[in-house]
């Protein structure tokens, strides 16, 4: 069994649940690759090898105790079942499409680690906001963004399929993270030159909610424009 872990959905993340409601230390009993954010939008989540890591909004990459909360991130024990190595360029756009025809199934997630070697790496990280809180679509119009050149690092991405867009992003949603655990961030754009390539396919998706959080669940949540917003913040 490949098992995705997801705590809390997108579409809530959209809406403006922003609070964390869920500890690093809980997320990772549950998995050790995955990605997220964190309470308040306060930086970018990557797990990579059982540990999390938190991009902050000043480029700084900093190790999780476990206290820390996140409202939102997926996460699995990572077993793949294909692995694979490219020795070619690679645009991001061109590496999606490529991608796709690797996975055994557009029809389930699937979740992806690269460890690789890239011309360029563009990321951004989400800044920490305050209440009462924005949607999402809004606070990710302020957020920095970092370019570094000819990098090493690991990408941990889910592929979500077409019919779960809202509850995940339908496509690739990708975190990278350097070798030296000083770069980091949610993927926007990148080139690779070479990349070893391991996919999971997923076999069951659990999707947990913040039944603890009285703002969720006593809310009347606007899914309004839902997908249009998350097309141009992801």
């Amino acid at each position: 069994m490949a098992k995705l872990f997801q705590h809390q959905t997108l579409g809530d993340l959209m809406a403006g649940f922003f609070d964390g409601s869920m500890t690093i230390e809980a997320l990772l009993k549950e998995g050790n690759y995955g990605i997220g954010t964190m309470d308040h939008l306060d930086g970018e989540l990557i797990v990579i090898d059982g540990k999390a890591y938190q991009a902050k909004e000043n480029g700084e990459l900093v190790v999780l105790k476990g206290d820390e909360t996140v409202p939102y991130a997926a996460v699995t024990d990572f077993t793949p079942d294909q692995t694979f190595t490219v020795n070619e360029l690679f645009t991001l756009d061109e590496w999606h499409q490529y991608l796709k025809g690797k996975l055994k199934s557009l029809s389930t997630f699937s979740v992806i680690r690269i460890e690789g070697s890239f011309d360029f790496m563009h990321t951004r990280v989400i800044p920490r906001v305050e209440e009462p809180f924005p949607r999402f679509i809004d606070a990710s119009r302020k957020q920095p963004e970092f370019k570094q050149e000819n990098v090493k690092g690991t990408c941990i991405g889910i592929y979500g399929p077409y019919l779960f867009e809202g509850v995940v992003k339908q496509g690739f949603h990708c975190h990278f993270i350097s070798e030296d655990k000083n770069f980091g961030g949610h993927i926007i754009d990148y080139r690779i030159n070479h990349a070893d390539v391991s996919v999971q396919t997923v076999t069951d998706f659990h999707q947990h909610f913040a039944t603890n959080n009285p703002a969720f669940m006593n809310a009347t949540v606007n899914y309004d424009n839902l997908i249009t917003e998350i097309n141009e913040s992801e």
